[in-house]
Formats: C-alpha cells, sequence, structure tokens
C-alpha cells in the first residue's frame, strides 16, 4: 500500500458569482430568467454533493437592480442554506449592488456611501473582501485608501495565507466588449499585491470560467449562477445564454490551492461511485487516501503560520 500525496485540504470555500436577483414584483431578466430560482437549482445541486466548506462566498452582483426586497429574498433563500451546511458567508459587492441596500440587507448595518472592504478569518484563513464598485457605473476601481488600507492588512501574514474576493476580476477577458466594464488602474492594485501572503484571487463579473495570474498570484473567476455568456459566439460579440450556469469549489490546501468550476447541471449521468465503492477501488489500487489528516507544514509554511496576527478594522 501507498499513501496518496495530498492529505484532505486544510479549507474548502465554495465559490458563487452574479446572482442577479430581481425583486418578484420586477420583471424578470432578459424577460425570462429568475435568479432567484437559478440560484435555488444550484443549492439543490451543492446540497446533494454533501460538501460541507468552511465559508460560502459571493463575489459580487448579488442583485440586479440594487432592490432591497431581492437582497431580502437572497438572505432568506442563502442563510438557511449556509446553517444546514455549517459554512459562514462571506459578500462581496459588485456593480449592479447598491451599498446602502447592500448593507442594510445583508450585513445589518445602517446604510452608508462608502465601500464594503472587509477581513474574515477562517482558523487561520484569511479572506479579505475588496469593494471594486464605482456607484453608478459598470467599471471598477480601487481607491487610494482602500490600496493603503489593503497593504496595512497584509503588512501581517495570515497563519494560512490570504483569499482576496473581489467582484471585478484583475484579468483580460475573451470578449473585447468587457473592456468597458474592467478594473481600471490595475498597476496600483498589483504594486500592492507582489510579493504578500495573498495564495489567490476570487472574482466573477465576467458570467463565465476562466483562470489567470496576476502580480504573481493564481486568479479563478467564477461563472454566474443566472446566465452565462456563449464564448462560441463569433468574434467580437456577446452572446448571453441560459445555460452554462457553474459556480466554484476551492480547496486550500497547505502548500497549494485547486480551484474547480462545477457545472449546475449535467444533461446525462453515465456512472455513479458512492464514497464505499471509492474506498473499495482505492484499496484494491493499493492507494491509502488521506482523509483525516493533514501534511506537516513546509517550513516556510510553518514559519507564515508562527507569525503574529493583529485584528484590521473594516474600512468603512
Amino acid at each position: 500500500m501507498r499513501t496518496a500525496e495530498y492529505p484532505a485540504p486544510e479549507r474548502i470555500l465554495l465559490h458563487l458569482s452574479d446572482t442577479h436577483l430581481r425583486a418578484a414584483t420586477t420583471p424578470q431578466l432578459f424577460d425570462a430568467l429568475d435568479g432567484a430560482a437559478r440560484l435555488t437549482e444550484a443549492i439543490a445541486a451543492i446540497e446533494a454533493s454533501g460538501v460541507r466548506p468552511d465559508a460560502i462566498v459571493f463575489t459580487g452582483d448579488l442583485v440586479d437592480l440594487g432592490e432591497p426586497a431581492a437582497y431580502a429574498d437572497l438572505r432568506a433563500l442563502v442563510e438557511p442554506f449556509a446553517e444546514r451546511l455549517g459554512a459562514r458567508v462571506l459578500w462581496v459587492m459588485g456593480n449592479h449592488d447598491e451599498r446602502g441596500a447592500f448593507r442594510a440587507g445583508l450585513l445589518d448595518e445602517a446604510a452608508g456611501p462608502g465601500p464594503i472592504d472587509r477581513v474574515d478569518e477562517l482558523d487561520g484563513l484569511r479572506v479579505i473582501t475588496l469593494d471594486t464598485s464605482v456607484p453608478g457605473h459598470h467599471h471598477g476601481e480601487v481607491r487610494d485608501e482602500q490600496l493603503e488600507w489593503l497593504g496595512e492588512v497584509l503588512a501581517t501574514p495570515a497563519p494560512l495565507g490570504t483569499i482576496l474576493a473581489m467582484h471585478h476580476p484583475p484579468v483580460p477577458s475573451v470578449l473585447p466588449l468587457a473592456a468597458s466594464v474592467e478594473l481600471c488602474d490595475q498597476a496600483r492594485l498589483a504594486a500592492v499585491l507582489r510579493g504578500s501572503d495573498v495564495r489567490a484571487i476570487i472574482a466573477g463579473h465576467l458570467h463565465y470560467s476562466t483562470f489567470a495570474t496576476f502580480a504573481g498570484i493564481p486568479v479563478s473567476v467564477a461563472s454566474s449562477t443566472c446566465y452565462a455568456q456563449d464564448l462560441t459566439v463569433p468574434v467580437g460579440g456577446t452572446r448571453p445564454q441560459d445555460g452554462a450556469q457553474a459556480f466554484n469549489l476551492v480547496h486550500v490546501y497547505d502548500d497549494t490551492v485547486v480551484h474547480s468550476v462545477v457545472p449546475v447541471s449535467a444533461p446525462r449521468t453515465l456512472e455513479h461511485i458512492d464514497a464505499d465503492e471509492a474506498r473499495r477501488r482505492l484499496e484494491a489500487a493499493g492507494v491509502a487516501p488521506l482523509t483525516a489528516i493533514r501534511a506537516a507544514a513546509p517550513a516556510a509554511t510553518a514559519a507564515r503560520r508562527d507569525a503574529p496576527t493583529e485584528p484590521i478594522p473594516v474600512l468603512r
């Protein structure tokens, strides 16, 4: 027998994006799409899988028109789901979100116009949510005071490193029109992130899954649970489709972070191997899975974990 190369992940994040809910009394998106119904389908698929994430991260465009009623509906869907999974919920602002309604509806805070930036700790894994929205516009920006705050937070490494969650991804888009709504002045953000303990950047906005690097950091963009962009569109155009909805799983290991794209629905199941049969087949192959223990940290990671951490206030 040999043991598998990797133990169980240190942390698991469920990454959803661009849910685009509208109030029940508002006409549906494209006169055809019910964001709440699509999110309900995704939630059902996630629960059926049995995954138990440490946190659920929604990277923006949570509602489509900034309506308070849509935020209430979103919260009513997500919070019971998160409770059943035993996971925390982390919300990120998007360009379709409205800061006052977002604060009041999701965070139980007084409405305010400033960016909503937060730091959350998941037993050593730090998740920073960065508000890249610009009220009244669809492109993204990070203000000077946000960059200063971010630099202060990152000055102290976290035991398991940092995941940066934002809406506008700092990556090129394969759809030319997306340049009109991209994150502006990305070099300024790169200067703050380069050399930090940020292990991955997760984002949304594009409505398709894509991957890149930024300032030497892997970037993972989740598609939408509401609708996706059809990348078979003739070059130069865009073509939204009611299909290919997906979410991502983020498995954080001691020395790597794995991002997996999960379609909400599959057209046809070809075979189902349950957990007991999987264990039997591993044993027959002479492989002992490391599912209950974690590998010893490399020296560099151990040193990072030993570094002291101090709470950083939320930027208002």
